[in-house]
């Protein structure tokens, strides 16, 4: 009905593909890495490590992992660089002024992507309350087909596979993916001195037609800082 579609369209921004834009060919998704560290002292293994037996998990029922942390740093980072939230629609880009975060589970019967609506919205609490109920519907195949349907962005973990870095493909229309991987100790250069840390890959797969360099450069970085340093996300810096 027309409210619905009135409340659909307020919260997206239609721009027509530049001529540039349209002699790139559908074939290119490029694929982008980075090393994150955890050097400082109020990482998100900090904080799981201080938090998740006291306060969180008593309030909140629910524990404190990785995950929410990284839904929040990429809600956080599309929200500034809306190109990677963005969607192409024939000869239209629709820019989103919402995060339909669409996040890997796996299955006995593979992997499939439920959507966590209005993550940007969310709290750790809301964010981890949502994964664990559609993590375990996934699993008992329970799922529907709408639930699955709508995202805007996802994030996909090979770590819990091993995976030390990979190239996560594209789920049409979206324009970006982020691939986790597994946490292994490496040798940095830290303060004149090489020191053992715990480092990830993150690797994002976009669509060149839509995000450029800068942008998939920007928002790879930007997750980075929110996941090295959680007090961005904290206070919304």
């Amino acid at each position: 009905n027309l409210k619905s579609f009135l409340a659909k369209t307020v919260n997206k921004e239609i721009l027509k593909i530049s001529a540039t834009k349209k002699g790139i060919t559908p074939n290119s998704i490029i694929g982008l890495s980075h090393p994150i560290s955890v050097p400082n002292h109020r990482t998100p293994r900090k904080y799981i490590v201080e938090t998740d037996k006291t306060s969180f998990e008593k309030k909140h029922s629910i524990k404190l992992g990785f995950m929410s942390f990284f839904a929040k740093a990429c809600c956080h980072a599309l929200l500034e660089i809306p190109e990677v939230n963005a969607e192409i629609d024939e000869n239209d880009v629709v820019y989103k002024n919402y995060v339909n975060m669409a996040i890997a589970v796996g299955t006995p019967a593979g992997l499939v992507a439920p959507v966590i609506k209005d993550a940007h919205k969310m709290s750790f609490a809301d964010i981890e309350k949502a994964l664990a109920n559609m993590g375990a519907r996934a699993r008992e195949g329970t799922l529907s087909i709408e639930e699955m349907q709508g995202g805007s962005f996802t994030i996909s973990n090979g770590g819990i596979y091993g995976s030390l870095m990979s190239s996560p493909i594209l789920n049409p229309p979206q324009s970006g993916i982020l691939g986790m991987h597994k946490i292994q100790e490496r040798p940095i250069a830290l303060n004149d001195e090489i020191v053992i840390r715990p480092m990830m890959y993150l690797a994002l797969s976009y669509d060149h037609r839509i995000v450029d360099g800068k942008g998939a450069v920007t928002f790879l970085v930007r997750v980075k800082e929110c996941l090295e340093d959680p007090n961005i996300l904290l206070m919304d810096l």
